[in-house]
């Protein structure tokens, strides 16, 4: 798997912190971080789509 780094405001670090670990809901940041993108890209899939953006073949 690829690895990248990118720079996070703290504030936003620390919201994803309170949705990692035990109490959580992803074991670790990379997880989160994966989720986040797979929704995010899924939903500007969505967008381009119902914009006709987006061939459906």
């Amino acid at each position: 798997m690829t690895k990248i780094s990118v720079e996070v405001p703290e504030e936003l670090l620390a919201d994803l912190d309170a949705h990692v670990g035990e109490d959580g809901k992803f074991v670790n940041r990379s997880e989160a971080v994966r989720a986040s993108i797979r929704k995010t890209l899924d939903q500007l899939d969505e967008i381009d789509q119902r914009q006709g953006r987006i061939d459906d073949e």
